[in-house]
């Protein structure tokens, strides 16, 4: 290892210690360093991010610039600018940024941005909170007539007549929150209290407090979030989120209806939904979540199809944020373009319906703009056009490995699908040494939904 070799490496390294997010980019936009607490700040992994343009990772909101962006553009520093972006699973994020130009004697290089994360200070500002029962939304809300999304439905029916606990089951942005918001309202109970709470958001000691109460001495919280919740539902967001010491009193709570370590030993009467976007089964190998409590809370358990297993749905979802934007901004957007339908079709949606709606809200903003009546292709955010595009470079890419191999027939569409799932699933299996668990994780599904692929394309492993 050279000097300049070993200086970097140094510089890397350091970068990685550090408390604030690091994240430099060159003249263009393109990412040179991603440091590990930007990674964490972000929920991001370094191939996610590293080399690739802003643009195509991030999105921002339609009146807010990027900070990074802005330096790239104007070459003079921001300094303590809060931000609020999302990342490329529509999760949001906030920061506070000090962004700097970086200059070689005369010549303009790009720009670095030092960032603090305060999401988790806002949740903690924002705290639990309790939805008013004529604010909630009901089962018979919830957009959608596929087959896989009318099963949903129907255990959520018969789960809602019993007071067992429940455990929702899906990726970000599939409307877990919508679900359990649902069965509350279709219980025996729906004008008792329904109150919310993010496990993620909050550092441990506050949370147990929180969720358990605290002693009178205590200013913070007095009554826990059971007792708040009492005779209706309290719903924990990420369950896996909660630290495995809270998680046993959540159990103990589960099995004897009483706060653990609490002077007042009456029982509550309260049901528990928590939800979860990773396989449960992961979670619990991975060490996130005790599989006692998994197997207390799972007596009843939904799973939540991600849109691209409900591609059905597509047209009703996007009538509906139309009509839903139209009465927000005081227009009459007709629908979308055949050209824009047809890209909404091939779209694999990894955000989900959430990433949708982020999708036409921001056309709108360019709609009014613009006095046209339908979604044009130039309405939709640039981010998304230039995912759209290197999507399409891919599956370019791959149909001509299936449909230009000699044959002079296209074959048909259904035929090109299943050939050419089967031939990733074999690639990343092979890729994973044939480990069921990082396969899925990488192919970003389940381990059940890659477990079914699997058997229903009859992949097996080679034989030595």
């Amino acid at each position: 290892m050279n000097d300049i070799e070993k200086r970097l490496y140094m510089l890397e390294s350091v970068s990685d210690y550090l408390e604030s997010g690091v994240h430099a980019v060159d003249e263009n936009g393109r990412t040179l360093i991603y440091n590990r607490k930007m990674m964490e700040i972000e929920s991001m992994e370094i191939q996610d991010v590293l080399d690739k343009n802003l643009l195509d990772v991030f999105q921002f909101q339609q009146e807010e610039e990027s900070t990074l962006l802005n330096v790239l553009k104007h070459k003079v520093p921001t300094l303590n600018r809060k931000q609020t972006y999302f990342n490329n699973k529509g999760q949001k994020i906030t920061t506070i940024n000090n962004t700097y130009p970086i200059f070689y004697e005369e010549q303009f290089l790009g720009a670095v941005e030092i960032a603090k994360d305060i999401t988790k200070l806002e949740n903690i500002l924002k705290g639990s909170y309790q939805k008013n029962a004529s604010s909630l939304n009901m089962l018979e809300s919830i957009v959608g007539a596929s087959q896989v999304l009318l099963d949903a439905l129907e255990i959520a029916r018969k789960a809602a007549q019993t007071s067992s606990p429940i455990l929702i089951i899906g990726e970000t942005g599939t409307g877990k929150d919508l679900f359990a918001q649902g069965i509350h309202t279709a219980s025996s109970q729906p004008e008792e209290p329904f109150i919310v709470q993010n496990c993620s958001a909050l550092p441990q000691d506050t949370l147990e407090s929180i969720l358990f109460g605290s002693s009178s001495h205590d200013s913070f919280q007095r009554s826990s979030l059971f007792e708040q919740a009492e005779g209706g539902t309290l719903l924990l967001n990420e369950l896996h989120a909660l630290p495995l010491s809270t998680q046993s009193k959540l159990l103990t709570f589960l099995q004897e209806k009483k706060l653990p370590q609490s002077e007042n030993q009456k029982e509550i009467d309260v049901r528990i939904i928590a939800t979860m976007n990773e396989d449960p089964i992961d979670a619990i190998s991975n060490g996130k979540l005790r599989k006692d409590l998994y197997y207390r809370l799972s007596i009843v358990t939904l799973f939540i199809p991600p849109l691209r297993e409900r591609k059905e749905d597509l047209q009703k979802l996007v009538s509906y944020f139309i009509d839903h934007y139209n009465n927000m901004f005081g227009m009459s957007v007709k629908g979308v373009s055949k050209k824009v339908q047809n890209l909404f079709e091939a779209h694999d949606w990894p955000g989900n319906v959430r990433e949708l709606q982020h999708v036409i809200e921001a056309s709108y903003n360019v709609l009014e703009l613009d006095y046209r009546d339908t979604i044009q292709y130039d309405h939709l955010p640039m981010q998304f056009r230039q995912r759209i595009q290197l999507g399409a470079e891919h599956t370019a890419t791959l149909a001509e490995h299936f449909l230009f191999t000699g044959d002079t027939d296209i074959k048909p569409l259904d035929v090109f699908m299943e050939e050419a799932e089967t031939y990733y699933i074999q690639k990343a299996l092979k890729h994973h040494d044939y480990n069921i668990t990082k396969t899925a994780k990488s192919l970003g599904m389940s381990r059940q939904n890659l477990q079914y692929r699997i058997r229903k394309y009859g992949i097996e492993r080679p034989s030595m």
